[in-house]
């Protein structure tokens, strides 16, 4: 029985990995250090534009919200792949942090950044579980909905 790749994982999801995105600050989209890759954060930017702006709960409802927070952890997998080459080298999917822009009366920061756990599940399996923190804010940059941050220990 063979086991299957992050990235045949991701193609069976109906998933190709992106570009990484370019940094929009004085920044590296990733560093490593030692065997862990700690990832920037990683905005809903396909194909060079950002995919929606503005706060959940007000201008961008939740559900869309979420579908962002997938968008974001697919960049984060991509910025992952060009560091270290090969998916299969994500030993475990330490942390992920998850930024919510949000309408004041919004709480359900967890439920959209689910989205992109979940995608790390399915594509690194039991490594792919990890610690999360989801945080609701007043503004992200470029005015995006969410941004996800994620930390990997890799061999």
């Amino acid at each position: 029985m063979t086991t299957k790749t992050p990235e045949t994982r991701l193609a069976e999801l109906g998933h190709t990995l992106p570009e990484v995105v370019p940094p929009v600050a004085a920044y590296l989209p990733t560093v490593r250090s030692g065997s862990h890759v700690y990832v920037s954060g990683q905005l809903p930017v396909v194909g060079g534009e950002l995919r929606a702006t503005g706060k959940v709960g007000a201008d961008v409802d939740p559900e869309q919200a979420k579908e962002l927070a997938a968008v974001c952890a697919l960049n984060a997998i991509a910025a992952i792949k060009a560091e270290v080459g090969e998916l299969s080298r994500v030993k475990r999917v330490v942390k992920v942090v998850g930024f919510v822009a949000s309408d004041p009366s919004f709480t359900g920061q967890p439920q959209v950044i689910n989205e992109a756990s979940e995608l790390f599940t399915e594509v690194f399996g039991e490594a792919g579980k990890h610690a999360r923190s989801a945080v609701g804010v007043a503004v992200l940059p470029l005015n995006a909905p969410v941004e996800v941050e994620v930390i990997v220990e890799v061999d």
